[in-house]
């Protein structure tokens, strides 16, 4: 849009159906989006309206609310989800706060989609080989790509608390700063389009997919979560005597009893399980443990003000705005419904199968059909035309046969 007709109050509006657009390009039905597909008015939030310091012209760019043009939010948008579950919190005097832990790898240019990715030429004028996890020197070889980074997020506000390579070959963690829900989500998106477009400018490619490379750890985006009482900013989830609250078990419990339901919103593509069913410290489980990774849900080692909740099963693909309201919403419906949660586990264990969860999106979706929780918790609207979107995008995807067929199966009897 230009300039000009933004500052003029200028509406923009969208056909109703975008909003359910399958990653491949196409739709499903209209009656999941409703069949006149009339328009939704995107209404620019304030706070989000950022000049592009990696532009070189003057551009700008604005996260916008869906609302019906009768002026109620979308019950299709993520972004609207996550505030009602906000709102929700907020009527019981209660304020959720959370981090995002994000995850992605830097990759030469990949024209031809068929060969693996690579890592890309540094500064030495080798590639990676994957010795360099942790390593303090380990940005170096991309050092003009990482300066860029962190001047574009200081000139978008977006505050970076560690950014840290990690395990995988050319991969790489930011942790961004805990605090208001949407908020976060807004700076985890802004946040993964400037990597790209950044990125493009020194000829490299970031890739935010969950499991890029073969016997390489996925990349994820754990969410961190606790409750403040609003006013006081009290952590509901330790006592007087820094113990752990009621609520604090409810809130556990309520996150295990919808991450079975949910695991299709944390985890919404194909290649999202190539990172649950290979995992490291990737776990496919909503057990739930003291700073044990190999839990869905771990209780960092904090003192008692810090005390929180980390579900580690959202992968890097995740949309910040689903998973976050989708993960906040179970564990306030344990908190209303006073659910306890299992015991903890520590040390090695297995996975009861009560605490199991689909490893497959074909076996994620089922179960997403069937969840009466998730149709309470996002309205049937939501969950129906989702699995309508995700459905087609799995049905793509069984349309191709790929190498490892040919490989593997093309001489067998």
């Amino acid at each position: 849009m230009t300039a000009e007709g933004f500052l003029e109050g200028r509406r923009l509006q969208l056909a109703r159906g975008v909003l359910l657009q399958c990653i491949m390009g196409g739709y499903p039905a209209a009656k999941f989006y409703g069949s006149d597909d009339g328009d939704l008015a995107l209404v620019a939030d304030p706070a989000q309206i950022h000049p592009l310091p990696w532009s070189e012209e003057p551009r700008a760019f604005a996260i916008c609310d869906a609302d019906e043009l009768t002026g109620e939010s979308s019950n299709l948008s993520t972004r609207s989800q996550l505030k009602k579950v906000i709102a929700r919190y907020a009527a019981l005097g209660l304020a959720p706060v959370v981090a995002t832990e994000l995850e992605f790898f830097v990759f030469a240019p990949n024209t031809d989609p068929t060969q693996p990715f690579q890592p890309p030429v540094g500064l030495d004028g080798r590639r990676e080989d994957g010795h360099s996890a942790f390593s303090v020197s380990s940005n170096n070889g991309l050092r003009p790509f990482f300066s860029e980074v962190y001047k574009c997020m200081a000139a978008l506000g977006l505050p970076r608390d560690t950014f840290m390579h990690e395990m995988g070959v050319s991969q790489f963690e930011i942790n961004l700063l805990h605090g208001d829900p949407l908020l976060l989500a807004d700076q985890t998106f802004l946040f993964k389009h400037l990597l790209k477009e950044v990125a493009l400018k020194h000829g490299l490619t970031v890739v935010c997919m969950a499991k890029p490379l073969a016997h390489t750890p996925g990349s994820s985006m754990h969410i961190h979560q606790s409750i403040v009482e609003i006013g006081s900013g009290k952590n509901v989830f330790s006592d007087a005597d820094g113990q752990p609250t009621a609520m604090f078990r409810h809130f556990i419990g309520g996150q295990q009893a919808g991450m079975a339901d949910f695991t299709a919103l944390f985890a919404p593509n194909v290649n999202s399980y190539q990172r649950l069913c290979h995992p490291f410290a990737s776990p496919n489980n909503a057990c739930w443990s003291h700073d044990n990774r190999a839990a869905g849900l771990r209780i960092p080692a904090s003192s008692p003000v810090a005390r929180r909740v980390e579900n580690r099963l959202p992968g890097a693909d995740a949309n910040p705005y689903l998973a976050i309201a989708a993960s906040l919403a179970a564990g306030l419906y344990g908190i209303e419904h006073e659910l306890e949660p299992s015991e903890a586990i520590q040390g090695e264990f297995d996975v009861p199968d009560h605490l199991s969860l689909p490893c497959t999106l074909h076996a994620a979706l089922e179960r997403l059909k069937r969840s009466q929780l998730a149709k309470e918790l996002f309205g049937t609207e939501f969950i129906e035309g989702y699995i309508a979107s995700k459905t087609m995008e799995l049905t793509s995807f069984f349309d191709e046969i790929t190498p490892w067929e040919r490989r593997v199966l093309a001489a067998q009897a």
